[in-house]
């Protein structure tokens, strides 16, 4: 990962700085969910359900990604004075519980003039298999 700081830029990131992190899919973050948020819907909680609907096993709750880009964006950018303003994610495959991801984030842009960076991820399984993408406008506070 490159940063820079010059003199003019209050933000340590520059187009083009790219990261790679991997996140399981655990029975603890499964659970963790389901005892914070109390989504119980059957296609997350029932294998014969969601084996019935034709995925391989009960789906993971998609917001689980959106709880590892909470983790990237808190814990692992050069900065921790950020603030996400906007988020998008697009759903493509479903995860599993023990699924491995790799997430892999790229600084598109950065705005010095309204202290802002736009970075686009995507999460894929087995390393190439598309999950998830999107796009995260931060905020530098």
């Amino acid at each position: 990962m490159r940063s820079h700081q010059d003199q003019n830029s209050i933000i340590v990131m520059q187009k083009g700085d790219k990261f790679d992190l991997r996140f399981k899919i655990t029975e603890e973050t499964y659970r963790g969910f389901i005892s914070v948020f109390n989504d119980k819907n059957p296609l997350h909680t029932s294998s014969a359900f969601a084996i019935e609907k034709g995925f391989q096993s009960k789906v993971m709750h998609g917001n689980i990604l959106n709880g590892f880009i909470s983790y990237f964006i808190g814990e692992c950018l050069p900065i921790k004075n950020v603030v996400i303003q906007t988020q998008e994610i697009k759903f493509f495959k479903p995860t599993y519980l023990n699924d491995d991801l790799l997430f892999q984030a790229e600084v598109m842009d950065v705005f010095d003039s309204v202290k802002m960076v736009e970075i686009k991820f995507v999460f894929k399984k087995d390393n190439e298999v598309k999950v998830a993408t999107g796009k995260i406008n931060i905020g530098i506070i």
